[in-house]
């Protein structure tokens, strides 16, 4: 692999977004955003949405709420013929603060891994554009 192929978002969760009591958020909703983040990295790499085919590896690692920012990163760490392996980091970057206001929330000085994954996609040789 020539360079490093590296992509991120960051987004509020929502209320719509938690999923059980006390506004806790789902862990599938971080995997959801990491197979965002696998279809982009496929498309900057390939020029395809490609087909993700598995993951080798998640870990849950923190609780995520409704109000918390969330940056999730990933990059492609190995290449095959058509295989791309890529990782996978979401980080808790705001938390909300209920506990002082409705409104409140607190930037964090040092992020929190919420969740990680190690992850195959598949891009098909009659789609790779590059």
């Amino acid at each position: 692999m020539e360079k490093t192929i590296k992509t991120s978002l960051r987004l509020r969760m929502s209320a719509k977004d938690a999923h059980y009591g006390g506004e806790l958020v789902d862990g599938a909703h971080m995997v959801h955003l990491f197979g965002d983040l696998a279809t982009e990295l496929l498309i900057m790499r390939d020029g395809d949405e490609g087909l993700f085919a598995g993951y080798e590896e998640i870990k849950f690692l923190a609780p995520v709420y409704a109000g918390d920012y969330i940056e999730v990163v990933g990059e492609i760490i190995k290449e095959g013929n058509t295989s791309r392996k890529m990782k996978f980091e979401a980080r808790k970057v705001v938390i909300s603060r209920k506990d002082i206001s409705a409104s409140a929330a607190d930037v964090l000085d040092e992020p929190i891994v919420v969740c990680t994954a190690i992850g195959t996609c598949v891009t098909p040789k009659d789609s790779q554009r590059k």
